[in-house]
């Protein structure tokens, strides 16, 4: 039989155990939560809809985007891909992907919004295609963007796309600058981000221009 010193000795070591055991699983828990909830998130809105506008004598394949988030994002990278069914030699049906090419495709300071632009000229991969075209092709652009935010100095990354029935034809964006008044700051007002206006005139096609 185990002496009463003995088993008081050996009762308050296993209760340090437990409790250190304890600690060391509710620091590990702390932790996990606090680093999974913690990370930083790209609150990026895009507008609902993109738009193919006059650009430049052509026109332009655009859509906008906004910050929601309190801090600032820096180095923000945009990648658009077009993607379409094709009709290879043979009748066979494949998907296709092009990158399209950006009036600018990274800003280094993000913190109001953004109108991204791929101008349609005679090489991109959106020439001489219609409204119509882009239905039967069944396309979509896909949408990545990469920044840094300024905070946690951590890559932040957002995506989105938009399907042929989401691309408004022979339209622009409505201003959404609010201009500084009496030395205040300059803002952007986030309901209308999505707001387009019809244009009177179609606008003149990259295939036109060939």
């Amino acid at each position: 039989m185990m002496p009463p010193r003995l088993y008081h000795t050996c009762e308050v070591l296993l209760r340090c155990v437990e409790a250190l055991c304890g600690l060391l699983v509710f620091a590990l828990t702390s932790g996990l939560v606090f680093a999974r909830f913690s990370r930083p998130v790209a609150r990026i809105r895009f507008s609902d809809r993109a738009v193919v506008a006059p650009y430049r004598g052509i026109t332009g394949f655009e859509f906008r985007i906004a910050n929601e988030n309190i801090s600032q994002l820096v180095d923000l990278r945009a990648q658009v891909m077009f993607g379409r069914i094709q009709t290879e030699d043979g009748g066979r049906r494949v998907r296709r992907f092009d990158d399209l090419p950006l009036e600018r495709d990274r800003v280094a300071f993000f913190p109001l919004s953004w109108t991204i632009v791929h101008p349609i000229d005679a090489s991109s991969p959106l020439a001489g295609l219609d409204a119509a075209a882009l239905a039967e092709a069944d396309a979509e652009f896909l949408v990545i963007l990469t920044g840094t935010d300024e905070t946690w100095a951590q890559t932040v990354y957002a995506r989105s796309s938009y399907k042929f029935d989401e691309v408004a034809w022979h339209a622009r964006f409505a201003d959404i600058l609010l201009r500084p008044q009496d030395g205040g700051r300059m803002g952007v007002e986030m309901d209308r981000l999505s707001e387009i206006e019809p244009l009177d005139r179609p606008a003149r096609h990259a295939a036109a221009a060939r």
